[in-house]
C-alpha cells in the first residue's frame, strides 16, 4: 500500500493514547536506524519556528540537517524538511516501504498516524543527516518522539492547552513536558515562574546544564547577531524564537551564521501572504496574545474557527480589542466547534460576526485559530 493511502488508514486524533505502543515498537527496529544527533523541542507555543530557526542555521554551518515539525497546512511533505526542503514524494515513499520492512506488519497497523510518521521521519534523516530537530507532537514525557536518544533539548514558553491529555493548570503541564528532559537544556523565556522552577528541579535530577536564554546572551553579543538577521516587521514573539535557537546553536558548539531572512524560514507563523492578509496557525491563548500585540492600535477582519476541545470564549475575549468583525469559516474537522456556540460567544462579547464569504482591498485580515483554519483559507484561495 502506498504512503497517502496508508495513513488515510490511521485517524488523526484520539481520545485515549496508548503510551507503550511507540517504546516497543522502537525497541523492535532500533537496530535498524543509524540515529542522527537529535535535538529535542517541547513546549506550548513557538516549537514549529525555533525549530525551523535551529534547523537553518545548522543547515548554514554546514551541515546535514532534517527537521520534523507537525501538523501540516496543505501536504504531508511539509513535516519533513531536510536541508532547506519539503521531502520529495519519492524519498517518502521509497523511506514507507523500507519502514513497513522493518515493523512486524501488526505493529505498523496499530500504531498512530503520529507515531508512524515519526518513525518514517527517522527513517529518512538516519540515512544523512548530522543533526535531526525533533518536535514533539503532544506534552513531552510520553509523546512519540521521547523515545529516541538526544543530545539537547529545548523548552519554548509553556501554557495552557491539551489540559484534557496534560493536566489543568500550569505546573502539571510544564511538569509533563519538562520530564521528557534527560540531557542538557535550553530554555526559552517563560511567562510563568513556574516553569522555570520545575526546570531547574528536573536538571538538578538529571545532573545536566539548563541553560536560560534569557541570562545567556549580554546585550551586545544579542545586538551583533541581530545585525545579521533580517527581520522585517516581525512581531517580538518571533524575535525571541530566534534568541531561543540562537541560544541553542551556541550550546551545541556553533556560532557562525550568514545573514538570514527570517520571512523565507517562516510558514504560516504569522505570516503575511497578501498586502492585507495574515496567517497564523496558532490555536491557544498564548498565539492570541501574541497577536493583539503584533496588531495593538489596528482594527482587523478576523477569520476564524476553532477546535471544540479549545478555550474559544477565552482567545475571543483576548482578540476583542483588534477585532473589527469576525468572519466564520467553515473547516473539515471531527474535532470543529458547532459555528452556533461560537456565535454566541462573540454575540455576548459584544463582537460583530458574520460567514466568511471572501476578502475585500481596503479591509485588513487576519487568518487565526487553527491549521485547520489556515489549511481552508489557502485552498479556498486556489
Amino acid at each position: 500500500m502506498l504512503v497517502e493511502a496508508f495513513l488515510d488508514t490511521k485517524p488523526l486524533y484520539y481520545d485515549v493514547i496508548d503510551y507503550e505502543r511507540m517504546p516497543k515498537a522502537y525497541e523492535s527496529i532500533r537496530s535498524f536506524l543509524n540515529l542522527p544527533k537529535i535535538i529535542h523541542i517541547v513546549g506550548t507555543n513557538g516549537k514549529g519556528t525555533t525549530g525551523r530557526f535551529l534547523a537553518t542555521m545548522l543547515h548554514e554551518n554546514g551541515l546535514h540537517v532534517g527537521h520534523y515539525t507537525s501538523p501540516h497546512i496543505l501536504k504531508f511533505n511539509e513535516r519533513i524538511w531536510l536541508d532547506g526542503h519539503d521531502v520529495k514524494d519519492h524519498v517518502l515513499e521509497a523511506a514507507h516501504q523500507t519502514l513497513l520492512s522493518y515493523l512486524a506488519p501488526d505493529v505498523a497497523a496499530a500504531l498512530s498516524y503520529f507515531e508512524y510518521t515519526t518513525f518514517l521521519a527517522m527513517v529518512i534523516f538516519s540515512k544523512q543527516c548530522d543533526y535531526v530537530v525533533l518536535e514533539a507532537g503532544l506534552g513531552g514525557e510520553y509523546d512519540a518522539t521521547n523515545v529516541f536518544p538526544k543530545v539537547l533539548s529545548i523548552v519554548t514558553p509553556i501554557g495552557l492547552d491539551h489540559q484534557a491529555f496534560l493536566g489543568e493548570d500550569i505546573e502539571a503541564i510544564a511538569q509533563t513536558k519538562i520530564n521528557s528532559v534527560c540531557n542538557e537544556m535550553v530554555l526559552a523565556k517563560q511567562y510563568a515562574p513556574e516553569v522555570a522552577l520545575i526546570a531547574h528541579k528536573r536538571s538538578k535530577l538529571c545532573g545536566y546544564s539548563v541553560y536560560e536564554v534569557e541570562k545567556f546572551f549580554d546585550e551586545k553579543s544579542l545586538l551583533d547577531r541581530e545585525n545579521d538577521v533580517t527581520f522585517g516587521a516581525l512581531p517580538v514573539f518571533l524575535k525571541e524564537n530566534f534568541k531561543t535557537a540562537y541560544c541553542a546553536l551556541r550550546v551545541l558548539g556553533y556560532d557562525s551564521i550568514s545573514t538570514l531572512k527570517v520571512e523565507t524560514v517562516l510558514k504560516g507563523r504569522c505570516q503575511k501572504i497578501l498586502p492585507n492578509v495574515t496567517i497564523d496557525v496558532g490555536h491557544n491563548s498564548m498565539a492570541a496574545e501574541a497577536l493583539v500585540q503584533r496588531f495593538a492600535g489596528k482594527k482587523i477582519c478576523l477569520v476564524y474557527n476553532s477546535y471544540k476541545d479549545k478555550d474559544f470564549v477565552a482567545i475571543l475575549t483576548l482578540l476583542k480589542p483588534i477585532i473589527d468583525v469576525l468572519f466564520l469559516i467553515d473547516i473539515q474537522s471531527p474535532r470543529a466547534a458547532l459555528k452556533q456556540d461560537i456565535e454566541v460567544v462573540a454575540h455576548t462579547l459584544g463582537i460583530d460576526c458574520a460567514p466568511f464569504y471572501g476578502i475585500e482591498e481596503g479591509k485588513e485580515y487576519l487568518v487565526f485559530g487553527s491549521f485547520s483554519v489556515v489549511e481552508a483559507f489557502l485552498r479556498g484561495m486556489k
